[in-house]
């Protein structure tokens, strides 16, 4: 699979000529004070989920963010969406600020951003027919009902690679492939500006996740959608993104042109998760990344990646590590490149 290249990100992340999103100083610290986490380790208060992050995509470019599992990529992806609120910063869309806009202007806002969620069965509704589940959106947002909503429906069915026949199933009727399109087409259904895909194709087969993937690469260039797609997957992130970001314990750690984060990667932890995707050519030796990811609870000073990092050095530690441009829109926050 062929990464798609397009216009590289400026060379400041918190600066881009006219970004459909952009996203400055992003935090989410989670107060964990009297629950488990807090009697697990003493002293403890904060859970940094999302550390001051910041990043700008233009309108029909994809975003992948990509990191282990842990590291705050859906986090960020609910925060855009404001589905849950963050402590600081600032997420401007189309020029607003989603976390100071109103409650009338979010629900203005509301069908320019969608969600596709990882599990496709649990984020649909079990109780309603595809019909009611795609054309919901309609009616909330443009007020469509009826035979006009009917129709609607079918077209967006067909868009995904369903027919108009299976709108009366229930979504325990279709696969797992089959019932991801249908999330899709429910995400399409309010016309939105801004795709967010979290770990969509993840619970997928292998063969169905070719499938989703390919349809949404055509959906993007057909309807000129702009997309963060989260994966732990690079070849996943290879095939379908312009820009990558990389985050670790809830920074970025390096972030650019899909082509160049991947072929001259600069972080270490970068280096090392491309070290450790399986390849093709068994001659090839997997590299796993040895040690634990980082905790998010009470991490410290320094570079999240510095217990995992064969370079670590005292400077590594002694405060944080700020994103510098190495390569034209490539920045990566390391003291050692």
């Amino acid at each position: 699979m062929q990464p798609r290249v397009g216009t590289s990100m400026s060379s400041d992340p918190q600066i881009d000529p006219e970004p459909l999103l952009a996203v400055r100083g992003l935090t989410k610290h989670f107060d964990v004070t009297g629950g488990v986490l807090a009697r697990l380790f003493s002293g403890v208060k904060l859970v940094k989920a999302v550390d001051g992050i910041s990043f700008s995509l233009a309108k029909g470019q994809t975003l992948g963010l990509v990191g282990e599992s842990g590291s705050g990529k859906s986090t960020t992806a609910r925060l855009i969406a404001r589905l849950i609120r963050a402590n600081a910063g600032e997420v401007l869309f189309a020029g607003v600020d989603l976390l100071k806009a109103t409650s009338r202007q979010m629900k203005k806002i509301r069908k320019e951003i969608q969600f596709v969620f990882q599990d496709p069965f649990s984020s649909l509704n079990p109780r309603m027919r595809v019909e009611q589940i795609v054309g919901r959106p309609m009616t909330i947002h443009f007020g469509i009902k009826a035979q006009a909503r009917k129709e609607r429906v079918a077209q967006l069915l067909e868009q995904v690679g369903l027919t108009a026949d299976q709108m009366q199933r229930y979504p325990h009727e279709f696969s797992g492939g089959q019932r991801q399109r249908i999330a899709v087409a429910r995400a399409l259904a309010s016309e939105p500006s801004l795709l967010l895909a979290d770990e969509p194709v993840s619970s997928l087969d292998v063969s169905v996740q070719a499938q989703v993937l390919e349809l949404l690469q055509e959906l993007r260039e057909r309807l000129q959608l702009t997309m963060i797609f989260i994966t732990h997957d690079l070849n996943v992130a290879e095939f379908v993104s312009d820009h990558i970001a990389v985050m670790y314990g809830g920074k970025i750690m390096e972030q650019g042109p899909a082509e160049q984060v991947l072929s001259k990667p600069y972080h270490p932890y970068t280096q090392s998760l491309l070290e450790a995707r399986p390849h093709f050519d068994r001659r090839i030796p997997i590299q796993p990344l040895a040690g634990e990811p980082a905790t998010p609870i009470n991490p410290g000073k320094g570079c999240r990646f510095a217990h995992r990092c064969p370079l670590r050095t005292d400077d590594c530690v002694q405060g944080d590590i700020p994103m510098e441009e190495k390569a034209p829109g490539h920045q990566v926050a390391c003291i050692h490149v």
